[in-house]
């Protein structure tokens, strides 16, 4: 299954949002983009038909198992290259966007060999 960025965007959002909360509703979603409630529906009705996130009966979202390992991967990323860049030196708004940015795209060779290099070498605190 292929997932675009937008996807996975929503993906990580629902993530942190259910790390902070028990319960995460569309409505959360959208306050925390500033997307619009219908555009973050049809964001959530894709993301279920793909298997990645569920409601339950209440109409809390709920990620999947396929859901938690993409979105977990996602920001792992995130946080790792927002920390990266931090180091050498760039602001921390630069770093964060410029790794939402990015975290979509590398790949995953590349970000293993990164991963690798700041375990051996520390460079990210």
């Amino acid at each position: 299954m292929t997932i675009h960025e937008s996807g996975e965007m929503y993906l990580e959002t629902i993530y942190v949002l259910s790390q902070k909360s028990s319960v995460v509703r569309s409505i959360d979603v959208s306050a925390y983009m500033g997307y619009s409630k219908p555009s973050v529906s049809r964001a959530i009705g894709l993301l279920k038909k793909d298997g990645l996130v569920m409601t339950d009966d209440q109409g809390y979202l709920k990620l999947t198992d396929a859901g938690w390992q993409r979105a977990k991967v996602i920001y792992e990323r995130h946080l790792l290259l927002s920390q990266l860049f931090v180091n050498i030196g760039v602001d921390e708004k630069t770093a964060s966007e410029d790794a939402c940015r990015i975290e979509h795209y590398i790949s995953e060779k590349t970000f293993d060999a990164i991963k690798r290099h700041v375990e051996k070498y520390g460079t990210v605190r």
